[in-house]
């Protein structure tokens, strides 16, 4: 049997013991006094997060995927993680995965022992073809999902670059990976409900990893999105005006650039930063190896 009892997730908080009685405005108070320990908690493992954002970049330099593997709430963050960097950042759908004990349907419903499956861990992987270039973030509040234990323990045998985040001190999966980032924001408001502090911490993370992850793969100029895909009307606008911020370009410029660049934000402020072509563009581009700053 579990004992949970020991681990900060599941302790009862000494500050909500009467949550019950609060009125609405105490406990909301609470809530968001409890809910700024999340970035104190993360302050504290900036050290590992950073060793995770490098190995991340140096495994998708060479053609490797980001590969998030959890369970319940953790996997849904995984999975809504991956789900947002191909609109953000331009990247294919196979580059940043998502991978969640039970499948896709267990992110809007719960399927119930999925999670307790080591087998299934290292079985999923096993279907995308995990290899040593990509790398594998193991998510679990608790620290102790076996789903995420048997992917990240298969992901080592391979030699696969390993990462766990955690809401608990020596977690079993931090314990399994090569690199912990275990932040730990306390007891929850609602004992045992990791879906708030811990969703929260875990969430920020992965905001942390994905997005310094793509800084450090040509993704962003300056700080703009300038790898966005323009493919509805609100994207299109946001596309014109990251070529009109990072050139000063106004917007009847912007777009015709765009409109020769056939779309592509990069192609577009090269274009006009250095004066030349399409052609020469890509070529300056290519040369960078997807970073605006090193072609200018």
């Amino acid at each position: 049997m579990v004992e949970l009892g020991k681990m900060e997730t599941e302790k009862q908080n000494p500050n909500t013991m009467n949550l019950d009685e609060m009125s609405i405005k105490e406990a909301l108070t609470i809530m968001n006094s409890e809910d700024k320990k999340v970035a104190e908690a993360i302050g504290e493992v900036i050290p590992e997060i950073e060793e995770a954002v490098q190995v991340i970049i140096s495994q998708l330099k060479k053609g490797g995927r980001l590969i998030y593997t959890g369970a319940g709430t953790s996997g849904r963050l995984g999975v809504l993680d991956a789900a947002e960097c191909p609109p953000t950042f331009g990247t294919p759908k196979e580059q940043v995965v998502g991978l969640i004990a039970g499948g896709q349907r267990a992110f809007t419903e719960a399927i119930e022992g999925s999670e307790d499956s080591r087998e299934m861990g290292k079985e999923d992987l096993k279907a995308i073809e995990l290899n040593e270039n990509d790398v594998v973030v193991g998510l679990a509040a608790s620290g102790r999902t076996p789903y995420v234990i048997g992917a990240l323990n298969y992901a080592n045998e391979i030699s696969t670059p390993t990462i766990a985040i955690a809401c608990n001190k020596n977690s079993a999966i931090g314990n399994e990976a090569k690199i912990a980032i275990e932040a730990v924001p306390g007891p929850e408001v609602l004992t045992g409900s990791t879906r708030l502090k811990a969703g929260s911490t875990q969430k920020m993370i992965l905001n942390m990893l994905s997005t310094l992850s793509m800084v450090g793969i040509g993704k962003v100029y300056k700080n703009l999105m300038v790898d966005v895909q323009p493919t509805n009307e609100k994207l299109v606008s946001r596309a014109e005006n990251i070529v009109m911020k990072a050139t000063d370009a106004d917007k009847e410029t912007a777009r015709k650039t765009l409109a020769a660049s056939d779309g592509k934000v990069k192609i577009a402020i090269i274009m006009i930063l250095l004066d030349i072509d399409k052609d020469t563009a890509v070529q300056k581009l290519e040369e960078s190896q997807g970073h605006i700053r090193k072609a200018l």
